[in-house]
């Protein structure tokens, strides 16, 4: 007999009991190698003599350490002392779901709707292994503080390693949460947990076990045979129609997978939470594919308006063009362009004059008060009239500059004399007139004036022919 302070494999303490169960118990105990916190599962002795149990306890260590899942127990070790068959596993902080169902009764529907999400993603977990669980209820589901759930209790599962194990015709599994075709004797399949998982479901929302009887055997076949009684009218229609659809007597009429229960339920729990946080009675959808409820919709495009001015949004003012005596005034948002040099211009009024009719302008009307809206945007950056009279007066001096130096060169080229270079060409013949005769004299010399004087120089060669 197990008792606090009892060592296994030399190595773990058993320090509680905290579960007892068809099998065997569970102790909270202490791994002395390791240091930490353990849940040891130990076999009941009596059925170490029957067949075929220890290799399914053996078997359920194996199981169970190949599922890697946050919604499944970790698996650390197994062996067997003393003969008595034991598995360590993961401790887990937290209360059973049955604890908490024998504390509180009932549970919210959205609550309800979270549990069963988490549980669903476990058990698909196990199913993508291959494994069937076979006995999902309250006391297999822990809780921990913060609202996750852990799926333990892998002692019955049917899988490839212990399925052989298993007697043809026999019933495991707990009579108030078995499925049909476990209680006729059929091999349990993932729709198997899909079923119970939906009994524990109706616990939740009602408050107890949808079939209740003298003895397993009578509640076993309840299930195979009865209806249930039609959950509290406080159940809103669509979480009604979930656990109905998951404890439907024929598998096939079920949901078709343990992951489709989770996406569902969680799909309900978040409509749910958000109908209970807009205080409304918005109705709930469990399809996928359907919009979210109270969502507004896009309103169709709408021509578009003409631009309001930024101070009154409400009743826009009609556009304002140019008055026609000022045709080249700087328009709203554009830069004045001129050919002639910029001159200053005068102060912008304080009114608008009055809009012209005909084409209306693209641009946004101007404001009758010229003053800096908040909303208005920055307008385009303008030359200063300080800059504006320096720039006139830049372009004027630089004109008298070059007209002055074009007067001065005038002037000079005007006023130079003309010099006109006069030949004297003196020979020793001379013509009947008296002038020289260049041909009959050998030699000639010729006198030219220096350039600004009387002198004159003179130049004398022989003639050659």
């Amino acid at each position: 007999m197990l008792s606090p302070g009892v060592q296994l494999g030399n190595r773990y303490r058993l320090d509680e009991r905290i579960a007892s169960g068809g099998m065997g118990d569970v102790w909270r105990g202490t791994d002395q190698v390791l240091g930490r916190t353990v849940a040891v599962k130990s076999l009941l002795p009596a059925l170490l003599d029957e067949p075929g149990f220890a290799e399914r306890f053996r078997g359920e260590a194996r199981t169970m350490a190949t599922i890697n899942h946050p919604g499944v127990v970790d698996v650390y070790d197994f062996g067997n002392d003393q003969h008595i068959a034991f598995l360590v596993m993961e401790y887990v902080e937290g209360d059973p779901l049955s604890a908490t169902l024998s504390r509180v009764g009932r549970l919210t529907p959205a609550r309800t709707m979270a549990l069963v999400a988490q549980a669903a993603d476990a058990l698909h977990a196990a199913h993508v292994k291959g494994i069937v669980h076979r006995d999902v209820k309250p006391g297999n589901l822990l809780v921990r503080p913060n609202g996750t759930l852990v799926l333990t209790d892998f002692g019955i599962a049917r899988s490839e390693l212990v399925g052989q194990l298993t007697a043809a015709g026999s019933v495991l599994g707990t009579a108030s949460y078995i499925s049909p075709e476990q209680a006729t004797g059929q091999v349990a399949t993932p729709a198997s947990d899909v079923y119970a998982l939906g009994v524990v479901a109706y616990q939740c929302l009602a408050g107890r076990r949808p079939f209740e009887g003298d003895n397993p055997l009578d509640i076993a076949m309840r299930h195979v045979r009865e209806t249930p009684r039609a959950l509290p009218s406080d159940i809103p229609p669509q979480v009604c129609a979930l656990v109905e659809r998951a404890m439907a007597k024929d598998p096939k009429d079920r949901w078709p997978s343990a992951a489709v229960l989770a996406g569902a339920a969680r799909q309900l729990k978040t409509a749910l939470s958000r109908q209970a946080r807009s205080g409304g009675a918005a109705p709930i959808s469990a399809a996928p594919a359907s919009p979210a409820p109270g969502r507004a919709q896009v309103p169709p495009p709408q021509p578009p308006r003409p631009p309001a001015a930024p101070h009154s949004p409400a009743a826009p003012r009609p556009p304002v063009a140019a008055p026609p005596a000022a045709p080249h005034a700087p328009v709203a948002g554009q830069r004045p362009v001129a050919a002639r040099p910029p001159v200053a211009q005068p102060p912008r009024p304080t009114t608008v004059a009055p809009a012209v009719t005909g084409y209306p302008r693209g641009a946004a009307t101007v404001p009758s008060a010229y003053a800096p809206q908040p909303t208005q945007s920055r307008p385009v950056p303008r030359r200063s009239r300080s800059g504006m009279v320096l720039l006139a007066i830049m372009l004027g001096a630089l004109v008298v500059l070059c007209s002055g130096v074009i007067s001065y060169k005038l002037r000079n080229s005007l006023s130079m004399p003309v010099e006109v270079s006069v030949q004297e060409v003196t020979s020793g013949a001379l013509r009947p007139d008296g002038r020289d005769d260049p041909a009959a004299t050998a030699y000639r010399r010729v006198d030219q004036p220096r350039p600004g004087g009387d002198e004159t120089t003179t130049s004398e060669g022989r003639r050659t022919r």
